[in-house]
């Protein structure tokens, strides 16, 4: 899966802690999303 600069984020789902599954989707027609990444916080390299 991977998204190019410019173009729209394809959709995922992710389970939360408080709410159940919450999916990219749920945020469509927001003003603001901000996706962050971290590829390697909590692997320990």
């Amino acid at each position: 899966m991977s998204a190019n600069v410019g173009e729209a984020a394809p959709n995922f789902t992710l389970p939360s802690v408080e709410h159940g599954d919450v999916s990219l989707s749920d945020y469509k027609g927001k003003k603001y999303v901000v996706l962050s990444f971290h590829i390697f916080d909590f692997t320990g390299g």
